[in-house]
């Protein structure tokens, strides 16, 4: 079984690259983020079309969750089981409770989740107080589950979990992303048991899931991993292979700012060229051009 996550920003405006995309890994189980759709508004014949069952939770803006799977979704669950808070008339991400962040569904024996933790924008500010306090309530969420849950808790948590996450630590600090206290929220979903399914399989640096779309930090690889698959140890055993596909975040149409990760339990997937050796080439020479 093939699971992934991605940040597509805009369902609908990555569509032609979402199929491209399916067509090429053959995703099980797809957890989407940042769909900018209503649930009236989702593409969901066009997910059909591509033998996907598609739960949706979002009101249009920035935010938007999904989850799609070739598998019957059950037991569908939104914004942790509660009504959205009323927005109130600050900035959107002051207020994430009232946002579409999170939707769980049970699938193919699994109970997968997928979630889009806020930005934070400015380190004390309340945004940033606001993405804490939306960790804090995705911590007693996760609290309240049965250990026994075969859980995959999947999407963009707005993390870099250490430094190895990030391209240039010292760049990073004071910034989002990389606090301590976002780390720290990180890590208390670690500390209920949950695996980072791809650091399990690669322990190596410089391997990212978001590149800014601003002065080619792509090629130059300056980039943060922060999209993860967070999976229950049981799950995580069944683990066989995981990569960040660097290759969908290049070319025609315009591509997403973030790479889908892929985890593949029991069984490898349809295989598929990542195209990290490539980079890490270019990347590798451009530095020593640098240096001169």
């Amino acid at each position: 079984m093939r699971i992934a996550t991605w940040n597509v920003n805009s369902l609908k405006a990555r569509l032609e690259k979402l199929v491209w995309w399916v067509e090429r890994t053959n995703p099980d189980v797809l957890l989407l983020q940042e769909t900018k759709c209503t649930d009236a508004g989702a593409p969901r014949e066009a997910l059909f079309s591509l033998g996907y069952e598609l739960a949706h939770h979002g009101s249009g803006g920035r935010n938007g969750v999904a989850i799609a799977s070739r598998t019957p979704l059950t037991a569908i669950e939104t914004n942790f089981g509660e009504p959205l808070a009323p927005r109130t008339a600050t900035a959107s991400d002051d207020d994430p409770l009232a946002e579409a962040r999170i939707v769980a569904a049970t699938t193919a024996g699994l109970r997968a989740v997928s979630v889009y933790a806020p930005n934070g924008r400015v380190v004390g500010t309340a945004p940033y107080f606001a993405k804490l306090d939306w960790y804090e309530r995705l911590s007693r969420w996760l609290e309240a589950t049965p250990k026994e849950t075969p859980l995959v808790l999947g999407g963009d948590f707005n993390v870099a979990p250490t430094d190895d996450d990030v391209w240039d630590a010292r760049a990073c600090h004071g910034g989002t992303h990389v606090s301590e206290p976002e780390r720290a929220a990180f890590r208390r979903l670690l500390a209920w048991g949950l695996v980072d399914a791809y650091r399990r399989h690669h322990p190596e640096r410089e391997r990212y899931t978001w590149w800014d779309y601003r002065a080619g930090d792509f090629h130059r690889n300056v980039g943060m991993r922060i999209d993860h698959l967070l999976v229950a140890p049981a799950v995580a055993e069944r683990s066989v292979f995981a990569e960040i596909d660097r290759e969908a975040r290049k070319g025609r149409p315009t591509p997403s700012d973030h790479a889908p990760l892929v985890v593949d339990l029991d069984t490898s997937g349809r295989p598929f060229d990542a195209g990290w050796s490539g980079a890490e080439e270019r990347i590798a020479a451009r530095r020593q051009s640098a240096r001169k």
